[in-house]
């Protein structure tokens, strides 16, 4: 794959896929080493394009998962229905395999260690990735900045990164709101984040979190109007969507 001659964040770097990792059965982290890669910050994004054997290229744009500088980065892929792209990367990609990868791209929606207020994450699906880079840059940080996250998932095994978020490091509130299927112990039958929900679970208008949200166009709509709705500034409300 030829690099393109373009300096910095546009250019094309060859990454080597090191490592993969199943989150759901849907989806799945790749962890790419990148010579060359500049760094990034939490909830940053980058590109990978796939380049077939009779040239023809596809470009999509994923969250980066990870966080901190080095050659490595780390991406959470879930597989679309009849999607090109998600469906190489969430199940045929293998340890040794080559992408390409531009960026890293964005920065509204992020987060900085130097940030001290409170932050309150809500999460729809695979929205949960850069947020967890959120997370986990914080985690890596050392800092005990307070953190909440609200995250919607259709049933407890539609929930990415699991394992990290059972055994959150640093005190991070979990609050999940399931809209298919809920656990047997669970205080709320399945539905999506509504005001209730959001006034039990989320940090209140008065503490003046920084709010995170991301997910589907419809859920990012909803959720912050119902963030709008339960007093918080809408300049302290960043959103990313997909689909």
């Amino acid at each position: 794959m030829a690099r393109a001659a373009v300096l910095g964040r546009l250019t094309w770097r060859v990454a080597t896929v090191a490592a993969v990792r199943d989150e759901t059965s849907t989806a799945r982290t790749l962890v790419l080493d990148v010579p060359g890669w500049p760094g990034h910050l939490a909830g940053q994004h980058v590109d990978i394009r796939l380049t077939a054997e009779d040239g023809y290229t596809a470009v999509r744009s994923y969250s980066v998962a990870s966080s901190g500088d080095g050659d490595q980065l780390e991406v959470t892929v879930e597989q679309v229905e009849d999607g090109e792209v998600s469906s190489y990367l969430a199940v045929v990609a293998d340890v040794g395999d080559l992408v390409e990868v531009r960026g890293p791209v964005g920065g509204w929606f992020v987060w900085r260690p130097e940030q001290t207020e409170p932050v309150q994450l809500v999460a729809g699906g695979s929205g949960i990735v850069p947020l967890m880079a959120m997370i986990r840059a914080r985690a890596s940080a050392g800092l005990g900045v307070p953190f909440r996250l609200l995250y919607s998932v259709r049933r407890p095994d539609s929930i990415i990164y699991r394992r990290e978020l059972l055994a959150p490091v640093g005190g991070l509130d979990v609050t999940y709101a399931y809209t298919r299927e809920a656990p047997a112990d669970s205080r709320r039958a399945p539905g999506r984040i509504d005001a209730a929900l959001v006034a039990e679970a989320a940090w209140p208008a008065a503490v003046e979190p920084t709010c995170y949200v991301c997910g589907p166009t419809a859920f990012v709509e909803s959720v912050a109007a119902l963030l709008t709705d339960a007093g918080h500034d809408p300049e302290r409300i960043r959103t990313e969507r997909f689909g």
